[in-house]
């Protein structure tokens, strides 16, 4: 079962770039990042509303709104994230942008997991995730070589 966990992050991973390339050019087409970034976000709420309609078991309920207050920022955090892939894209090139967006992933992934921040286990820091970290930090400082 974990090799389709794998198989399944590997695709979502090779979706991302594809996703960041389409909305640059979907940029292009209309002009602002900000609107390009709207489009998707329409689109892509439309495709989770018609998944969601078949999602039976999942009703509203009252204890959703007892939550902490950074709950709700997820959609924040992913606007922003889609605007900056947009602006970086033909500014700097897909590699460069997947390569500095997974610095930025792999470093808060390992302080979330650290210090245990919003409601993640703890998984302290050790010498293989320091070197993990460090390496992907060459890397790509290999991509960045013309």
């Amino acid at each position: 079962m974990i090799y389709l966990f794998i198989l399944f992050a590997l695709i979502a991973g090779m979706a991302l770039p594809t996703q960041f390339s389409i909305n640059a050019q979907l940029r292009s087409l209309v002009g602002s990042p900000i609107i390009a970034s709207t489009i998707s976000f329409i689109v892509g709420s439309i495709a989770l509303l018609i998944l969601s309609l078949f999602q039976q078991e999942v009703r509203f309920n009252k204890g959703w709104l007892e939550g902490p207050w950074w709950i709700w920022t997820g959609g924040v955090l992913g606007a922003f994230y889609v605007v900056a892939t947009i602006v970086l894209i033909p500014r700097i090139g897909a590699a460069s942008t997947v390569a500095f967006i997974l610095t930025g992933q792999i470093i808060a992934s390992v302080l979330i997991d650290h210090f245990g921040l919003f409601g993640v286990q703890i998984q302290s820091i050790n010498l293989y995730k320091f070197i993990g970290v460090s390496l992907i930090i060459i890397g790509v400082i290999f991509v960045q070589k013309h």
